[in-house]
């Protein structure tokens, strides 16, 4: 019987490795243009970590979190909690007041797997530690608007505001009344969070709690000045950066830690309308984990799955990746000259593919094909006579005759043009 891969679990093969590669360097590219460093945590972390920074009655923690029980560790679910207890324990903040971190890896939830959404899956997440300026919550939202555009992707921007502990609960109340007096038209899961995670009810995507929730009170009409101000200066700060955005009061994030800015990239490229970037602040988190106090931060994460699965709609066509020789061996003495002259040229610093496999002269040039070579070298048995090698040029198909002896540098010397 074979084995599969669990349930949830994908391999990633080579021939979808070019599109991860390719997000992998865009996103390097862009996050570090922005002055971000990449930091990178272990995959295990104590339970405790995930329910203190997500929170203990959130779908996460109560359902889908990978726990070994016994041992009281958990497959980190998300990557926002482990960066701050890294930054506190490693004391990040005392060698630079703010820090601008990224990191790239896989996340572990055990859901129902669908579209895009595996219960091992990777993402990508920066984070701001040690800012509370508004322009600082512009100015990531404009990398994140940068990095779709530079992959080729159509987002659409959305933005809220949740605000803060001094204005939150105030309008948790009022959200309270509100969801009471329909609380026998709302599927199970909204029931149950009507009193412990109310501002999960307004991002129920049931049809029929969607329309219960439509006329609700917006937190947007409840914040304190000082949300207000900053909600505010956020918009600016967008509109300064020419940045399209629009306002959902109806967005909030799934994890208690989030207060003020909250933000979606959003796509209608996956069917219904879709996040495939999420993000926001929560200044009171740090302080929470044990780290210094007043110590705010803002950051957004992307599932690579779902970007892969946009690149793959659009059709985007990669060049493949291109290798500076094939060698040819032709017939056992060909292929060993090859054998030694590959190793040397690999230690030279070329990218050098041969077949080992004693196949015909035409089924390597084949492979030289799909190898996307810049140059072919054949060696076979004449060639080794006569002590002349045939270099070809895969593109324009021109050949010359190299000295066997000397053709490590003779093909270096053409790599170089």
């Amino acid at each position: 019987m074979k084995i599969k891969a669990l349930k949830g679990f994908k391999d990633i093969v080579p021939d979808e490795i070019e599109l991860w590669n390719f997000i992998d360097k865009t996103a390097r590219s862009v996050f570090e243009r922005f002055n971000f460093s990449e930091i990178r945590m272990p995959i295990l972390e104590a339970t405790e970590l995930f329910a203190r920074s997500i929170g203990e009655t959130t779908d996460i923690v109560e359902k889908e979190m990978y726990t070994f029980p016994d041992k009281k560790i958990t497959m980190r679910p998300e990557a926002t909690a482990s960066m701050l207890r890294a930054y506190i324990e490693n004391g990040l903040y005392a060698k630079k007041p703010v820090q601008r971190l990224f990191t790239i890896g896989p996340m572990f939830r055990h859901e129902r797997p669908q579209k895009g959404r595996l219960r091992q899956f990777h993402q990508l997440d920066v984070e701001v530690l040690g800012s509370e300026n508004s322009l600082v919550d512009a100015e990531l939202m404009a990398m994140g608007a940068l990095f779709f555009n530079e992959l080729g992707i159509d987002v659409s921007l959305e933005l809220n505001s949740l605000g803060c502990p001094e204005c939150r609960p105030g309008y948790r109340k009022i959200l309270i009344d509100y969801i009471t007096t329909r609380l026998d038209n709302l599927c199970s899961d909204c029931k149950r969070r009507a009193h412990t995670n109310p501002l999960r009810v307004l991002d129920c995507k049931v049809p029929g709690c969607r329309e219960q929730i439509k006329s609700a009170p917006s937190v947007q009409d409840h914040l304190c000045q000082g949300c207000r101000t900053h909600f505010d200066n956020v918009q600016k700060g967008l509109e300064m950066l020419n940045i399209e955005y629009s306002l959902n009061k109806f967005m909030v994030r799934g994890l208690d830690y989030y207060c003020k800015t909250t933000f979606e990239f959003i796509t209608g490229d996956l069917g219904a309308q879709s996040a495939v970037a999420a993000g926001g602040r929560y200044d009171g988190l740090i302080e929470e984990l044990g780290g210094p106090k007043n110590s705010p931060g803002i950051g957004f994460a992307m599932g690579v799955e779902r970007i892969v699965l946009l690149l793959q709609q659009q059709k985007s066509v990669l060049e493949s990746a291109e290798i500076d020789l094939y060698i040819a061996g032709i017939g056992e003495p060909g292929a060993l000259s090859g054998y030694r002259l590959a190793h040397q040229l690999r230690k030279e610093g070329w990218s050098v593919a041969m077949d080992h496999e004693g196949k015909s002269l035409k089924s390597q040039m084949k492979q030289a094909d799909k190898a996307n070579a810049r140059y072919t070298l054949i060696i076979g048995e004449s060639e080794l006579e006569k002590g002349k090698g045939l270099l070809r040029d895969m593109k324009n198909r021109d050949a010359e005759q190299v000295d066997v002896e000397l053709s490590a540098t003779a093909i270096v010397n053409r790599l170089q043009q």
